[in-house]
């Protein structure tokens, strides 16, 4: 399979998963609390918060977005915000929600890789990236290339992703912390099929393919600086959105998943934040 096979698998999956995600009978993200509650916020985007700072007034766009939940969270704390994903059918759920719980988003439908073709450059204040995105990329450098151009001079990156030692774990260990996954960005992907998806839905996938790639922390530093952009903030944490390691896991009353009983151990996610120089 070529790259482009790979990636077109994974915009299946996703399409299959955007319907089931953004059900409103209180499965998948769970989004009636956001047509209900017009000051609603995203879990994800609650716990950035302190890092993320004041961004009323600015200009953000949210790479790899999704059906829109944190990009309308952002929307919320009074950004202009528009999100861009390679998902149809999550562009649509995305509009649909936004429309429904009464939030002025745009929604773009473009592969992030060509997003300077759908986006105007330099153009933003805010390049806001959010868990679980990096990994359906084949080369970090290609996205750091993409987060550079479309950021306004001054502008700055927030990236909030699963920590790339996570990503190496084996999950299916359910008595200790196992590597067994590359840490470091390969060429060949790897291959997962499974019918569930991270939340709970009433039914399963169909795409059941998907394609991922892992990007070392030191890979993504990188990428950033080769491009020009400075980091100033480098934030790992102890906790996760999800149950990424079943059966090792407590849910914490943020909404996130922590160890139960190795706790400092590992990180399990950072936040990185990148400035553009003016």
């Amino acid at each position: 399979m070529s790259t482009s096979d790979y990636l077109a698998a994974n915009q299946a999956n996703w399409d299959d998963r955007a319907p089931l995600h953004a059900a409103r009978d209180g499965s998948g993200y769970g989004v009636a609390r956001y047509i209900d509650d017009p000051a609603a916020l995203s879990d994800v985007v609650t716990f950035d918060l302190p890092l993320l700072g004041d961004i009323a007034g600015l200009t953000a766009v949210h790479l790899q977005c999704h059906i829109g939940t944190d990009t309308i969270s952002l929307a919320r704390l009074g950004a202009t915000v528009t999100g861009l994903d390679f998902s149809r059918e999550s562009i649509a759920e995305a509009r649909k929600l936004a429309s429904d719980a009464g939030d002025a988003v745009e929604f773009v439908e473009s592969d992030v890789h060509l997003a300077l073709d759908a986006l105007p450059p330099e153009a933003f204040d805010l390049v806001y990236t959010g868990i679980g995105a990096l990994c359906w990329l084949p080369r970090v450098q290609d996205w750091a290339k993409v987060v550079a151009g479309l950021l306004a001079p001054g502008g700055t990156l927030h990236l909030r992703e699963a920590h790339p030692i996570l990503w190496a774990m084996d999950e299916s260990v359910t008595t200790d912390l196992a590597l067994r996954y590359p840490y470091f960005e390969h060429v060949d992907p790897l291959e997962w099929d499974d019918a569930e998806t991270y939340v709970d839905t009433p039914t399963a996938l169909t795409a059941t393919k998907t394609y991922e790639w892992n990007h070392s922390l030191g890979e993504i530093v990188t990428a950033l600086l080769e491009t020009g952009l400075r980091v100033e903030a480098l934030v790992e944490h102890q906790s996760v959105p999800w149950e990424a390691l079943p059966g090792q896991m407590t849910l914490s009353d943020d909404g996130e998943w922590r160890l139960t009983d190795r706790a400092g151990v590992a990180p399990l996610s950072y936040t990185l934040r990148a400035v553009k120089p003016a």
